[in-house]
């Protein structure tokens, strides 16, 4: 079964310095029917003005994933860490038992565009911490994130992983599933068929459950997804 999220349909917030649109219920857009996903919680699409972005602020018990689509981020927490994440680059930071930080546009001239991503950990209280990598764009398929850290990907406090998929050359890509699991897919760039039938664009976002595999067929020069494989 495939359920779309049109990006038409999202949920949205206009601050002037922050444009937001909520995949999810988040903030001050509430819908009960789309709540989260599994261990899911939060895809916020944000655009940020040059010089903007959010103040310092705390999370708990919360594995909070970046993924910078345009520009720079420019991060500082309470653990010591001041860093720039820039376009491409994947930031996950565990909240732990605690974690304060702020996350800022680095231009003073142009927009910052990135997904902030929540997951709900499966243990809850310890240490906080940061992890920051790029992975290339890469045809095909990429791990990202796992519960394990294995083969260089990003480690998460929960059972469950991140990919990301490019079709750049190639027309086609197919992503085997596992019985029980449930999978996200969220379009970053470009459009794609789904299993032959639905025709996601960027922004859209599906739920996938009881699927035996999941067949991309590109629709666009270029495609990019991000996969969440889900409890």
């Amino acid at each position: 079964m495939i359920t779309v999220r049109p990006a038409s349909e999202r949920g949205q917030a206009d601050f002037g310095w922050l444009n937001s649109f909520h995949t999810f219920s988040f903030g001050h857009y509430y819908d009960p029917s789309h709540m989260g996903f599994s261990s899911l919680r939060v895809i916020n699409d944000d655009t940020v003005q040059p010089n903007m972005g959010f103040e310092r602020h705390g999370h708990k018990d919360m594995e909070i994933i970046s993924l910078v689509t345009q520009g720079t981020i420019a991060h500082k927490d309470s653990t010591g860490n001041i860093r720039e994440l820039p376009a491409g680059e994947f930031q996950l930071m565990s909240a732990g038992s605690g974690i304060f930080h702020s996350e800022f546009n680095a231009s003073h001239t142009e927009d910052l565009k990135f997904l902030q991503i929540w997951i709900q950990p499966n243990t809850f209280g310890g240490k906080p911490s940061y992890q920051q990598k790029g992975f290339g764009e890469s045809e095909g398929f990429t791990a990202i994130i796992s519960p394990d850290g294995d083969h260089g990907t990003l480690q998460i406090k929960q059972d469950m992983s991140l990919v990301q998929l490019v079709l750049d050359t190639s027309e086609e890509a197919h992503w085997p599933t596992v019985k029980g699991r449930r999978y996200y897919i969220h379009v970053v760039e470009g459009q794609a068929r789904i299993n032959n039938d639905l025709l996601l664009c960027q922004g859209d976002g599906a739920k996938i459950e009881e699927l035996d595999e999941i067949r991309f067929h590109k629709g666009s020069d270029r495609f990019k997804a991000i996969i969440f494989d889900l409890p």
